[in-house]
């Protein structure tokens, strides 16, 4: 298996099914990505070890999906000069504005890019277009994405 290229990282199993669409996009862009569970309070050791270690294992971007209090990937963009993009997950009586809230107002300094509630195709899709600044062959497929995308609208036909 090719070395990764981008870390998927949920604060719980429990957010897995919230974060298929992450795993899928990068499938189907061709990037080599990795998946971990890892809590900012139940497992902060590990979590900080992960931050600290992940550009020397070839990681150029970090997707982080949390609910709740959602402080993973805040933790994680504090201990890293790697792009973390926060996906906040509805897990929630607040259906995930709580984690939104948290994930995108971080301290100056500390930067999360952040995306929809349940957003991780879009995380992905940014991961894509960061990835592209270094990797020429992924904006070939990015024009493609968007190419399908625009056709697809173009073919939609509403009846009433």
């Amino acid at each position: 298996m090719e070395k990764p290229l981008v870390s998927i990282v949920m604060g719980s199993a429990s957010d897995k099914d919230k974060m298929r669409d992450c795993v899928e996009t990068l499938r189907e862009f061709n990037v080599p990505f990795e998946v971990r569970v890892l809590s900012a309070h139940r497992t902060p050791d590990l979590a900080f070890e992960f931050a600290r270690e992940a550009r020397n294992r070839g990681i150029e971007v970090i997707i982080a999906g949390a609910g709740h209090a959602a402080h993973l990937p805040g933790v994680l963009a504090a201990l890293t000069t790697i792009p973390v993009i926060g996906v906040p997950i509805a897990s929630s009586s607040l259906n995930g504005i709580d984690s939104l809230y948290s994930i995108v107002q971080m301290p100056p300094g500390i930067p999360v890019a952040t995306v929809g509630i349940d957003s991780s195709r879009n995380a992905a899709i940014l991961a894509v277009r960061i990835l592209s600044l270094k990797y020429p062959e992924y904006i070939e497929r990015l024009e493609n994405y968007a190419r399908k995308m625009r056709e697809k609208v173009i073919r939609t036909k509403i009846e009433y």
